[in-house]
């Protein structure tokens, strides 16, 4: 390797070996995100459940559900999935259940515009990054599994 090169590769080695400690971090800063998004909607929903199941009657058109069912579902999906995701608690579980809910979302409220359109592509994309991921080493998940290395069966780490 010739000497200009050599300061550019460790250069890059630095980057990469600061982006993976940061990486941790990073992760929980998004599921932190993706809490305050999901939560507050949910919060949103059972503040008054007389106007969101008006909403779920009138204003979305959610397949193959009635109205009080999808009502009920997407409001406990967004409560307890985002806490789930935010504690990094079945990560990967609670990603996959949100994305699912937040495509729905997209597909049955035909009133979205394109800007609150993007914000829901935006939050299913990172979503798709927690999902591949994972929620990280800070995490329950990592904790269980550090604590189940050498105490569980095989089967379970």
């Amino acid at each position: 390797m010739n000497t200009l090169a050599k300061p550019a590769v460790s250069a890059y080695q630095l980057l990469i070996r600061s982006a993976d400690r940061l990486q941790p971090l990073v992760l929980l800063l998004l599921r932190l995100w993706l809490l305050d998004v999901f939560f507050r909607s949910g919060l949103t929903k059972i503040d008054d459940w007389d106007i969101t199941l008006a909403l779920f009657t009138d204003e979305y058109h959610v397949p193959l559900l009635p109205p009080a069912v999808a009502a009920v579902m997407a409001t406990c999906g967004e409560l307890g999935l985002s806490a789930l995701l935010a504690l990094g608690l079945g990560g990967r579980f609670a990603a996959a259940g949100l994305f699912i809910l937040n495509a729905v979302a997209v597909i049955s409220y035909p009133g979205l515009n394109d800007v609150t359109r993007q914000f829901h592509y935006f939050w299913g994309a990172q979503l798709l990054a927690l999902l591949s991921f994972g929620p990280g080493l800070l995490s329950l998940d990592a904790l269980l599994k550090r604590w189940c290395a050498g105490r569980c069966p095989a089967s379970l780490n």
